[in-house]
């Protein structure tokens, strides 16, 4: 079943692991069982790291890491920006939970990066507004999208910076290849 807790390297290493499975797969390979979901509803969940991605439907962290129920706390939203609500919800897996590994997954081809570019009205806007203020002029959709990453990882880090054996890392899922890149910090393309 699954683990206690887990490591931030144990993590991603995890993770690491679980997106090589993904490359060859088929279907899902996570466990979905009735068995993992009884254990879960009677044991609750003990996540082995937080994932805060886009909303996009082709960015599916359970999938993309070979992940089952209870073993990854996602934050879904539009550009995997993040405003109080996704930072309460990371502080809660972090502090109640006890996850060590914060992962922020951005993504190739992504729309609200995209959407930054141009005029938007309603809430989109205030989605775009806040991946312009990440990316600045950039054009470039890929370092774009490592730029909006690098922002979220900054404030999350503003906030839980003081946290014992925490890492927060961000990381890019290429949608053509299914690849994760774990390693986007300083590099200013792929």
């Amino acid at each position: 079943m699954q683990q206690e807790f887990v490591s931030a390297s144990a993590a991603l290493q995890r993770l690491k692991d679980g997106n090589k499975i993904y490359l060859n797969a088929k279907t899902g390979s996570g466990d979905i069982s009735p068995e993992i979901r009884l254990y879960t509803s009677k044991n609750g969940q003990k996540p082995y790291a937080a994932i805060v991605s886009c909303s996009d439907s082709r960015v599916i962290p359970e999938y993309i890491f070979s992940a089952g129920l209870g073993e990854l706390f996602v934050v879904r939203v539009a550009g995997n920006v993040i405003d109080n609500h996704q930072l309460g919800s990371i502080e809660y897996a972090v502090e109640h939970l006890g996850c060590k590994l914060v992962v922020v997954l951005g993504h190739t081809k992504c729309g609200a990066v995209g959407a930054a570019s141009q005029k938007n009205s309603g809430y989109v806007g205030f989605i775009a507004d806040e991946i312009r203020r990440a990316i600045g002029e950039e054009k470039d959709a890929v370092k774009a999208s490592i730029l909006n990453v690098r922002q979220s990882v900054l404030k999350i880090e503003n906030i839980l910076n003081n946290t014992e054996g925490l890492q927060i890392i961000g990381a890019l899922y290429h949608t053509e290849s299914g690849a994760v890149d774990f390693d986007i910090s300083g590099k200013e393309d792929i």
